[in-house]
């Protein structure tokens, strides 16, 4: 597997410890945040203050991809997330991702100072996608959905849920490398919570390694899903133990990035977990004698 990535100019460290994707949503009706960063000014200080609490990565996105939810147009994706994107460019050193299945949405973005595009997708929206992809140098996160978002928990099934995601990355696979997508800019999600149950979501946490097996880095993002909240019958303002659980697990089984809505304390967890597993710590991310806020800045990683 990749250690150590080149995207778009940019480069991505695996090696040390799983990076810490943050989320920044500018939609007025995503499942979690929907409506809270919907000015300029708001969301720019929310990447702000994720980078500053040691987030690796911002993740940017303006379309929802909720259950159920109707696509969105173009010109309206385009004006929730490029003004944005400007304005964070300006005043952030670490990677940027655009968070779309569209291919003019994520070009402009790349021309912004987007480094990453995450395709719910995996290049099956939009045809021009791959070849965006392959010209720009990006990164590129390949998703796995049963379905789409308007139909995708519709009673999910699978005849064998591991076997037939790894089959569905294998062929995108081989779509993204036909294209001249190399393959230290490809990473693999395979989507919690995107056509799949509770029992479906537990699995994929509990085998996450099996992934592993392709080559390439796993994302796995269950920040405040409702899967948690099947287990705690809890609202998703209520998830935030559940998700550093998970995001524990996910690390223990070898997750490279965890994509998070709560990135100082999921920092935290980020470093336990990455400790527990490596059974040790690296000189770097010792905290003796610090404070907590001096511990967030000790513990941010490289990018």
């Amino acid at each position: 597997m990749c250690v150590a990535m080149r995207i778009a100019g940019k480069d991505l460290c695996l090696e040390n410890r799983p990076l810490v994707m943050g989320i920044l949503n500018v939609t007025p009706n995503s499942f979690s945040d929907g409506g809270r960063y919907l000015s300029i000014d708001h969301a720019v200080a929310h990447a702000i203050e994720m980078e500053e609490n040691g987030a690796d990565i911002i993740d940017i996105g303006g379309e929802s991809t909720k259950p159920g939810v109707a696509p969105i147009s173009l010109d309206e994706e385009c004006y929730r997330v490029l003004p944005v994107i400007t304005q964070i460019a300006k005043c952030t050193s670490i990677p940027l991702s655009i968070d779309t299945s569209k291919s003019q949405v994520a070009k402009r973005a790349l021309d912004l100072g987007v480094s990453m595009i995450n395709d719910v997708t995996a290049l099956r929206g939009d045809h021009e996608m791959a070849s965006i992809v392959a010209s720009s140098g990006a990164g590129i996160v390949l998703m796995h959905m049963q379905g789409s978002p308007r139909d995708m928990q519709n009673k999910p099934m699978y005849a064998s849920l591991l076997d037939e995601i790894l089959e569905f990355f294998r062929v995108r696979l081989a779509v993204a490398q036909q294209a001249g997508i190399h393959a230290d800019q490809i990473l693999l999600d395979p989507g919690i919570g995107f056509g799949k149950t509770l029992s479906h979501n537990l699995n994929l946490l509990q085998q996450l390694h099996t992934f592993l097996t392709l080559g390439y880095p796993v994302v796995i993002g269950p920040s405040r899903k409702s899967f948690l909240g099947e287990i705690f019958q809890c609202p998703v303002d209520q998830r935030l133990m559940g998700t550093a659980a998970a995001v524990a697990i996910a690390i223990m089984h070898g997750a490279n990035i965890v994509r998070v809505h709560d990135v100082a304390e999921m920092l935290q967890v980020v470093h336990v977990a990455q400790a527990i597993r490596s059974g040790n710590i690296n000189a770097d991310q010792r905290i003796e004698g610090k404070t907590q806020d001096d511990e967030l800045v000790m513990l941010r990683g490289k990018v």
